[in-house]
This record gives structure tokens, sequence and C-alpha cells, in this order.
């Protein structure tokens, strides 16, 4: 679909949406008034809501990466595919022999049925998010040491919405958009064929946040698991959010599922802080109040702690939307640790101490893909982006690692980062859904 047909299509479909009883027209008006900096570190500006009736709506059409494209490295990196031609890979994981695991997936498509998410279906669609999921987890292999992978094979096939692995001893974790699942795996494995266990059941049914998320914690004795919300600011009631924007807990040897922290929206990447052994997780925030707002954010996660979702956000800012209100709530809600800029989708997260393939600089901090925005004027994210830590926390404003993915108009799009990790030599991997590559960047030679 060319630009002019899309923006016709998306000005149809937009034009039917139902607001308080009337019809309401699309608008292609409202813009950001802030910078993404301004919105990005741990005090960041927080504008009043847009009060317009239609959310922004800016997409880029996707036209992937052509023999030789690939996105731009900062000063300093240099960044080659490590796999080409997957079929929308969104998560990664690093196996302890160095192989790598690609969660390939996408939607369950079992979203609520309501005219507005048939039209953010579209959306996510037109931006590349709208193939079938293709339900399997690749494994990758590096045989010759050359930073590409040489050897392909699937490693589990017919899952459900695969997001989350995580390898306990001899058990591999996978979390579908259901449920947790456990196979056998020893090292060396290319294909596994036993049947799997349920470990628990994930919160289902329909999933408009589906991707869920595991970590194992470092004794092996827990799976952390984040499940995002069932809507944008819980419109639909909140009986369909029972147990979701959160992160659960399991107890792998008795099974339990217990809450470790509520009220975040979208929970995705997250990782364990080598200095303080904190769990850190990046989360999305809500959409449709305008450019400038709500910024994602990462943040050391406190067990039994409350970030807002959906009374308020970044804090105790109300979110008059929401009805009823909970004013106990928002006045319990946490502060989050450090703003990743308004619609930025910042998905991926991993610590950098074991990059030794990184220039020095890039040691010590966070990497966080960056998915990238629908609900901005002017675009945001479509980068993967280093933010330094000092004693534990962030300490500083974010460093480009990888652009390139918006084209200059940004118009389009080559590709968007999701999942990051670190392969076995430290170098970095990005997972790009829409290019369908696995990129790894190292320092520059």
């Amino acid at each position: 679909m060319n630009k002019r047909s899309m923006w016709l299509a998306g000005s149809v479909l937009l034009a039917f949406i139902v607001a308080g009883g009337g019809v309401v027209q699309y608008s292609r008006s409202e813009r950001a008034r802030l910078s993404v900096e301004q919105g990005t570190g741990p005090d960041p500006l927080l504008p009043a809501p847009s009060g317009r009736p239609l959310p922004t709506v800016n997409i880029a059409s996707p036209i992937g990466w052509k023999d030789g494209e690939h996105p731009t490295p900062a000063p300093g990196l240099a960044v080659a595919a490590f796999a080409r031609h997957l079929d929308h890979p969104r998560w990664l994981y690093t196996l302890p022999n160095g192989d790598v695991l690609v969660a390939q997936s996408n939607s369950p498509d079992t979203d609520i049925q309501t005219l507005k998410n048939r039209i953010a279906s579209w959306v996510m669609g037109a931006v590349g998010a709208g193939v079938p999921s293709p339900n399997r987890i690749v494994l990758l292999r590096d045989e010759s040491g050359q930073g590409v992978a040489t050897m392909r094979t699937v490693l589990l096939d017919h899952l459900y919405s695969p997001f989350g692995m995580a390898l306990v001893g001899n058990d591999l974790y996978v979390a579908d958009a259901n449920a947790i699942l456990k196979f056998p795996y020893h090292e060396g494995d290319t294909h596994i064929t036993a049947p799997p266990v349920k470990v628990v059941d994930l919160p289902a049914g329909y999933n408009h946040h589906w991707t869920k998320n595991i970590l194992a914690s470092p004794d092996g004795r827990f799976l952390y698991v984040t499940v995002g919300s069932n809507s944008n600011v819980a419109e639909h009631g909140m009986e369909v959010e029972e147990g979701r924007a959160r992160i659960d807990r399991v107890d792998l040897q008795t099974g339990k599922l217990t809450p470790y922290a509520t009220g975040l929206r979208n929970p995705n990447g997250m990782g364990w802080e080598p200095q303080t052994g904190a769990l850190w997780v990046a989360v999305n925030e809500r959409d449709e109040i305008g450019s400038d707002l709500v910024p994602d954010y990462m943040t050391a996660v406190k067990e039994g702690g409350f970030y807002g979702w959906p009374y308020s956000y970044y804090g105790q800012h109300e979110d008059v939307r929401v009805r009823p209100s909970s004013p106990d709530l928002v006045a319990s809600a946490l502060v989050p640790d450090y703003a990743l800029g308004p619609h930025t989708a910042s998905l991926g997260l991993a610590f950098t101490n074991t990059a030794q393939l990184l220039p020095e600089t890039l040691w010590h901090g966070v990497v966080v893909g960056q998915h990238g925005s629908w609900n901005r004027r002017p675009k945001s994210g479509y980068r993967v982006i280093y933010i330094p830590f000092a004693q534990g926390k962030p300490a500083g404003m974010p460093q480009s690692v990888l652009t390139g993915f918006l084209t200059p108009d940004e118009e389009h799009v080559h590709g968007r980062p999701v999942g990051v990790a670190l392969d076995q030599t430290g170098a970095l991997l990005v997972a790009d859904d829409v290019g369908n590559t696995v990129w790894r960047v190292t320092k520059a030679p």
C-alpha cells in the first residue's frame, strides 16, 4: 500500500470511531510540543494531557532492508547481520553453549473485537505487526566463530505466541501467551520433541498485550513473569484486567504464582542489575492523551509496589479517563526510576556488564530496544539506546547504539528493534521483527 492510500484508509477507518455517542472525525494536527529528550531521564517533563477526542495516529509503512542495507551504528560501533530471512523475530535468549534462541512470534489475534480494536489491528498491520504468528523458537548457531549464524534449526514448534525463554538446569521454560511451559533440554540440543509440561496458566482468552516475558532468579528458584494489561486504560472494565498489568513470581518447586509488583501497564524486558542485584524492567505506558504523554520507563522493581496503572501515570498523576477512580491507589503509586521518552515502545532490556566486544564506555549500563511509536507526531523510538549506570542507578542521558530504522522522511521503516541480548562472545544482538533479521553489534575494527 502506498503512502496516499494508507493515509486514506486510515482516515476512513478512524472516521468511524464512536466517542460519546457521536461520530468524530480524524485530525492530523496534534503534535509534540516537547522533545523526546525532555520526556527522558529521572525527572521527565509531564505537560497537561491533550483534550482531543481522537488519538494521534502517525505510522510508518514497512519496506524492509535491501541487500547491503543495515541500521546505522553509533561512532565506534559496527553492525552486521547475525541471521537474515527470519519470520518475525521478537525475542532472544542466549544459551550457555553460545546457541541463540529466537522466538518467532506475533499476537494470537484474540483481542476484544470492538470497532476501535479492529482499527488498532489495522494500524498494527500497517506498521508490519499484523502477520500471522509463526509460533516457533528457532536455534541459531555460529559454527565458525565469525559472528554469523551458519546453522539454523527449529528447536520448538506449534507453540502459542511464544515470547520469554529461560533455562534453569536442564529445564527450558517458554512463556506462551497463555501459559508457561517446561521442556527438557541438554546442551547442544537442536530440536526438542518431548511434549511440554505446563507449569502455570497465564491470563489469556484474548490478549490486548499478549507478550509474556520470563526471567529466572539467580538461584534458579523463581521465574519472574511479565503480564501486560488488556486495554489502554481499563476501558473494558477492571474485570477483564484480573491478573494483568503486573509482574508475577512463580515458585518452580510448587508452581505457585503470586503477584510481585502491580500497576505496570505493559512490562516487557527484565534484567538483574549486576551491582545491586535489583530486578529492572522496561514498561510501555498508556496512549491517547497527546504526543508528549506518557513516557515509557524503566525502573527497579519494588516487591509489593504499585506503579499506578490504570488510575495514574508516572507516580500520582491521575488519569481522569479512568472511572471509577481510586484515590487511595493513586496516593500509593510509586514513581519510576527513569523515563525512556513518550511513545517509544521500549521493549527489550539487557545489562551490558558482559559486553566485552563493545567499547569499554558501554560496559556499565543497560541497552534498550525501542520498537517505535504510532501515537506521536513526530515519531519516537525506532532505535537502540544505551543508558549508563553508576552505583546501581542510571547516571546520564541515553546514547544511540543503532538508528536508521526509519527513512529520513519518517514515512517508511526498514525494521523495528525489539528484543536485545548479549551473545556468548560479548557482542550485542538485536531482534528486528519487521526487518526479519537479528543484528550483531560490536566495536568498530
